[in-house]
């Protein structure tokens, strides 16, 4: 007897109407906006974002929600907010700031670093330490830009509050020179001190937007866990214009889960999914 293919959507009880249209309706969506493709496993990731939306403007379906959507332009942006993924945490992927910490010894006359997907903050303000630790005071001449699409984490990340336990793998020594600790009605949590904080900027920045506001060169740029969501053209067209502004010993730094095999035209790997341009500056974007 042949296996039974499960439906897309699991026949469950919602309290809103949702079937296969209302999913496919709000993927096409998400990637016009973003260019992030969703598989068909995130169906049930779908309703349990937005379903959240739905209430709060006390909407009473799925169509109801895409009909509101195409009719307020402003609840676009809660709308991507909802539907991208923000997991990061502090020091993720440790080589990745040995790397770093070398690269800025090896050359000190770094002045640019872009975190493209800076999330609530965490990996930004890794940098930032490294950064500290490397030249021995926060006062280095190196501009941290950190973006992202989502405006919601970058508040979080602006007021640089976490709870003890995101600090909890951090050494002692990280965690007195960087972060202060709550205590009363603040205690569980930790603020990232003012002199790291100043050293990072936040902007919203949605990568397919025909036009960044970072032209300038950029010596390293971490896009880390953020090109699976596109698919391989897209993929390409972001990488182009990102190695364009990296100088010929810039780094590019992705994901653990990242391969760029397919575009040896643009970078070059140098372990550990670290690259170097192989184009220069000016050809793309």
């Amino acid at each position: 007897m042949g296996k039974l293919l499960k439906p897309a959507i699991a026949a469950v009880e919602h309290e809103f109407n949702y079937a296969r249209p209302d999913f496919e309706a709000v993927r096409a969506l998400l990637y016009k906006l973003t260019g992030i493709r969703l598989a068909d496993s995130k169906d049930s990731m779908v309703y349990s974002r937005l379903v959240r939306r739905i209430r709060a403007l006390k909407l009473t379906s799925f169509a109801d929600y895409l009909l509101y959507l195409q009719q307020h332009a402003k609840e676009k942006e809660q709308f991507i907010n909802a539907l991208t993924t923000n997991l990061t945490s502090f020091f993720r992927e440790p080589h990745h700031f040995e790397m770093l910490a070398r690269y800025l010894q090896a050359h000190p006359e770094c002045r640019r670093i872009w975190c493209a997907a800076s999330s609530t903050g965490e990996e930004p303000y890794s940098i930032a330490m490294v950064v500290v630790e490397t030249f021995g005071r926060f006062d280095v001449p190196i501009e941290i830009i950190a973006t992202d699409i989502d405006s919601q984490v970058l508040q979080k990340a602006q007021a640089g509050v976490y709870s003890e336990e995101r600090i909890q793998s951090l050494d002692e020594r990280r965690c007195k020179q960087f972060f202060f600790r709550g205590t009363g009605t603040k205690s569980g949590l930790v603020k990232v001190v003012p002199e790291l904080r100043k050293m990072v900027s936040f902007h919203q920045l949605n990568l397919l937007d025909p036009k960044w506001f970072i032209q300038d060169t950029v010596d390293i740029i971490f896009c880390r866990n953020v090109m699976i969501y596109f698919d391989k053209p897209t993929q390409l067209k972001i990488l182009a214009r990102m190695v364009s502004l990296l100088p010929p010993e810039g780094l590019y730094i992705a994901g653990h889960s990242e391969n760029f095999s397919h575009a040896t035209s643009l970078v070059k790997s140098i372990g550990q999914t670290v690259y170097l341009p192989t184009v220069t500056r000016g050809k793309h974007g």
